[in-house]
């Protein structure tokens, strides 16, 4: 019963969410007055205004079919007034959508629309009302609304047929074209190109560009589906931490102490308790994902990533928890959290109690399982809101199963090894891997404050040392922090040595150029300077106007890749992307320029703006192909691992 009342104090919340977002209005409509009267059977136009609330954005006429509703302006039934052809509308932005998998067209702020009309023929002549229809669907970064319905109206006189000589007889006139100057629901190029950052690009015109295919393309995980297989796989690899493992005993002491006389209904109720229990491991670690979904939704998970301070505190977090698993400290949560949970699952039969035993479970492992979940979230930040929280819930579904089974069947536990000299070197090899881990966090500060400290070469040469460590003391020639100095090592030590050395041979590649293939997206760039040293061609780097005045030079076409200092998308097509052959031949053709987005100052913000204002996006990475005057030709957003698309982008950007 308390699972039950849980679950509908749950589902009332939510819904109770989902009625306060139903309820918001941020789309405003207001129709324009019209001049009148108008005479029976001519053409007229009015002018229809959509403000739209900040973060908010309403799809465009033009947004593709098989994703969100797109925009639909008519007549509202019995107006005496019928449409005289296509309803025009102001600039769309255009962007790749990851809720709904395409490329979508919206508008945000405000904007107008140009709507020609008729009066009906035999339409009563004195005072009419004209009602405009109008559907739509409202989103922002983390949320859409359900495809809302509405009218607008205003007041409007409809004269006799012979009144030919009206201001609305000069506005009939007029409307053909005014009709076609906004018409830009379509790809005709708006008369004048939305502010802009720099002096050349506000010279430049502006068309809306062509949009690639991008149902092949892929994030740093290829797909929300292979994110959240990497989730199941490091929630596996977390059960083997030594934080976890003291705990199986408990976990098993807990469920022993429950059994009665082992009837039926003891069996079911201890299966019952048993999966209250992974649920309250679940919900604890879902929990982070969906506090960073709603907290910074799917734009501002990039800035989460970027932020220098936020940076350097996991760092330091990740530098302490090595500290503890070496012995120097001892790290623990309040004891007032922990003891409360503990009574309270200790002496309590029902479900609130077991939940309870799960958070404090949950609590007491984060120490070890940190770096995994610090991963999934650097990951993450990539992608769309849905991402931590889809990979939190993976993750802590496979970090539960196990414990779920033990409290099932709770005499299991005595066929596990029991805690020795291999737990002592998985506790001490696990606080040097954190270790490792903070220097990415570390390397990410830097690039945004420009230290130029930890380079690509310095965070290489730490992560070597910390291999070297690693066989040092797993062969019992080192001792580390507190903990004892290893003996002999078996087999299995060996064998893990051996891949340490593999690995740091490996690493030492790199130091000369060498791309090191998925881990240079965890890497710093290689050369910000632009001429990077893994044979990628040199790039023009945060000077947009020295790009225009060079393709207007040369006569050649320019490529922007709107990149930033933490992406690691943008990392991984630097290194594995723009070097291969096929790929740099195109290059070659353009004039390249790489504009960072994520960095602290006013270029940057400028950067930003330029891409948001004229592509729609902050994106990361994204590419744009302009023509030698700076018109936008053709965007490509996002990673991909398909080099014929991205060639297929490139050689479509260079067509005039």
């Amino acid at each position: 019963m308390a699972c039950l009342r849980a679950a509908a104090a749950a589902a009332a919340i939510v819904f109770a969410t989902a009625a306060g977002a139903s309820a918001q209005t941020p789309a405003h409509w207001k129709l324009a007055p019209v001049a009148s009267p108008v005479a029976a059977g001519h053409e007229f136009s009015a002018d229809l205004t959509l403000s739209i609330d900040d973060g908010w954005h309403v799809y465009a006429i033009s947004t593709p079919p098989g994703g969100p509703r797109a925009l639909e302006i008519g007549v509202a039934k019995g107006s005496p007034f019928v449409l005289a052809g296509a309803v025009a509308s102001s600039d769309p932005l255009t962007s790749f959508d990851p809720n709904f998998n395409m490329e979508t067209r919206f508008h945000e702020g405000t904007a107008s629309f140009h709507v020609p009309l008729r009066v009906a023929a035999g339409a009563p002549g004195g005072a009419s009302q004209l009602r405009l229809a109008v559907a739509y669907q409202v989103c922002n970064a983390r949320l859409c609304l359900p495809p809302a319905e509405e009218d607008v109206a205003t007041a409007v006189t409809i004269g006799s047929a012979r009144s030919d000589a009206t201001p609305a007889a000069a506005a009939a006139a007029a409307a053909p074209a005014a009709a076609e100057a906004p018409r830009r629901g379509s790809d005709a190029a708006p008369e004048t190109a939305p502010p802009a950052p720099s002096a050349a690009l506000a010279a430049a015109p502006a068309r809306a560009p062509a949009v690639v295919d991008m149902s092949a393309a892929s994030s740093t995980a290829s797909s929300l589906g292979a994110y959240v297989g990497l989730a199941a796989i490091m929630g596996a690899l977390s059960l083997l931490t030594p934080c976890v493992f003291p705990m199986v005993p408990i976990t098993v002491s807990y469920f022993l102490g429950m059994r009665g006389a082992g009837g039926a209904a003891d069996r079911r109720r201890a299966v019952a308790q048993a999966l209250v229990y992974g649920l309250g491991i679940v919900l604890t670690f879902t929990a982070v994902g969906f506090a960073i979904a709603v907290g910074f939704g799917a734009s501002g998970l990039n800035r989460f990533a970027a932020d220098p301070w936020l940076n350097l505190g996991i760092a330091a977090l990740f530098i302490a928890f090595a500290t503890s698993l070496f012995g120097v400290v001892e790290l623990r949560l309040p004891s007032r959290l922990l003891t409360s949970t503990s009574k309270a699952g200790g002496t309590g039969r029902g479900a609130g109690a077991t939940m309870l035993m799960a958070l404090a479970f949950t609590l007491t492992s984060f120490t070890c399982t940190a770096p995994f979940l610090g991963t999934l979230l650097v990951v993450a930040s990539q992608g769309a809101w849905q991402w931590p929280l889809a990979g939190m819930l993976a993750f802590s579904t496979v970090f539960a199963l196990p414990f779920v089974a033990l409290a099932i069947v709770p005499h299991a536990v005595g066929s596990l090894p029991k805690s020795g000299a291999w737990l002592l070197a998985t506790k001490v090899t696990m606080g040097l891997l954190e270790i490792a881990a903070a220097m990415k966090f570390l390397s990410n500060a830097d690039l945004v404050w420009s230290w130029h400290v930890f380079t690509r070469t310095v965070v290489l040469i730490s992560w070597i040392a910390i291999a070297a460590v690693i066989v040092a003391y797993l062969t019992g020639a080192l001792r580390i922090g507190a903990a004892p100095k290893l003996g002999r090592p078996g087999a299995v030590r060996l064998a893990i040595g051996a891949a340490a050395v593999a690995l740091g041979v490996w690493l030492g590649t790199g130091l000369g150029g060498r791309g090191l293939g998925e881990l240079e997206a965890f890497l710093p760039p290689a050369d910000l300077a632009g001429s990077p040293a893994n044979g990628e061609l040199p790039w023009i780097v945060n000077d947009y106007d020295a790009a225009i005045a060079q393709a207007r030079a040369a006569n050649r076409p320019i490529l922007i890749d709107f990149t930033g200092y933490t992406c690691t998308n943008c990392r991984w097509m630097e290194a594995n992307m723009f070097p291969r052959p096929d790929v740099a031949r195109e290059l070659a053709r353009y004039v390249r320029v790489r504009l960072y987005t994520d960095g602290r100052g006013e270029m940057y913000e400028r950067y930003q703006q330029l891409e948001r204002e004229r592509f729609g996006t902050v994106a990361l990475p994204y590419y744009a192909a302009l023509s030698p005057e700076g018109r936008p030709t053709v965007v490509f957003a996002g990673l991909t691992r398909a080099p014929e698309q991205f060639v297929a982008f490139l050689e479509k950007g260079r067509q005039p």
